[in-house]
């Protein structure tokens, strides 16, 4: 029997999960779902299902369900599969108002349901090949910047693109956020379009997170120090290395018993970096999509009881935090403590 599975919304991000699950041997894609029932009609023949018009008209056909609707949309689109007991997989941000997106967590605890979150990046093939470590970072440097794509004008940069690290930041950091400083610059819009954070967590660990959508260039990276390993990782190539403490000793102590006038002579001699063990990261090159592993973790949640890869609640954590960010560009000084000039708006209009 068939993994039975809507996609409501039938924007980019809809018509790539109804593709991923149209493809899927293990799954069927029993209809889209998008009150604009032409837009859902022509998906539904590309696709091979059926076209609906409301949720409601969904939710006995299927086992679950993937909401791709704006943000705005998403829990009003997801209550009524969460409140009939079918689990749904709800794209990031997970929700807009953090109270009504714990409602619908609420409700799934109540109905014995779940709700997870499509934060992909935690099923690129580089993260995959991190999970062998046990991380326990100390700082975490992160960039994700590209061209403007024309996309997404209605958010700025920390829900459009930041979120994706900032759940990735707490995943590894594993603890709570203490406090948040920022800094953005509006250029197109009313919303932030450059972003840089900093956040501080109650077990010391430090993040420092960038995001731009005026780049000239699309860079996804992220950085690791922990104190057992230095962690590198491209999320948009799918490679990364790792340099572990324990394969480096010898060097290590070699510089701890040297004084500052043998380093400058060997400096003269040596390649610091040939001298380091690193090993890369293997992601399998026979590993499907991020979004194939997505739709194939709900299979798994639904017929095999395996929790989320990213709950609700961890989706919650991020739309919060992103959200303070957003607070916080607001109330940036842009002129110091002194000067009452404040927030995004720094251009002339």
């Amino acid at each position: 029997m068939s993994f039975r599975v809507a996609v409501v919304g039938v924007g980019r991000m809809g018509k790539h999960h109804a593709r991923t699950l149209h493809q899927m041997e293990a799954a069927e894609l029993v209809c889209v779902v998008d009150s604009n029932l032409s837009a859902a009609q022509t998906v539904a023949k590309q696709r091979d299902c059926e076209a609906l018009e409301t949720a409601e008209q969904a939710v006995d056909k299927v086992d679950a369900a993937i909401i791709a609707t704006p943000t705005v949309a998403h829990l009003a689109a997801a209550r009524p599969f969460v409140a009939a007991g079918k689990p749904v997989l709800i794209e990031k941000p997970f929700c807009e108002d953090p109270a009504a997106g714990q409602e619908l967590i609420d409700l799934a605890a109540k109905t014995g349901t779940t709700v997870q979150v499509g934060h992909t990046e935690r099923f690129n093939p580089a993260s995959i090949a991190l999970r062998k470590y046990d991380i326990k970072p100390k700082f975490i440097e992160a960039h994700r910047i590209s061209p403007y794509t024309f996309r997404s004008a209605d958010v700025g940069v920390v829900l459009d693109m930041m979120i994706h690290d900032i759940d990735l930041v707490l995943m590894y950091a594993g603890s709570d956020v203490v406090d948040i400083q920022a800094v953005g610059v509006n250029v197109i819009g009313e919303t932030e379009d450059i972003c840089n954070a900093r956040l501080r967590f109650a077990n010391g660990c430090v993040a420092n997170i960038t995001a731009s959508r005026l780049a000239i260039k699309t860079e996804r990276k992220m950085r690791i120090f922990s104190e057992e390993h230095y962690l590198s990782v491209d999320y948009g190539k799918k490679v990364g290395l790792v340099v572990e403490k324990k394969r480096n000793l010898d060097l290590i102590q070699m510089a701890r018993e040297m004084d500052v006038n043998d380093i400058a002579e060997l400096a003269q001699e040596v390649d610091y970096a040939k001298l380091l063990k690193v090993e890369e990261l293997h992601p399998d090159e026979n590993m499907a999509d991020p979004l194939t592993l997505q739709a194939e973790a709900l299979r798994q949640t639904v017929e095999e009881g395996k929790p989320p890869i990213c709950s609700a609640a961890d989706g919650l954590a991020a739309v919060r935090v992103a959200q303070a960010i957003v607070a916080e560009l607001k109330e940036h000084k842009w002129d110091g403590e002194a000067n009452s000039r404040a927030g995004l708006d720094i251009i002339q209009k």
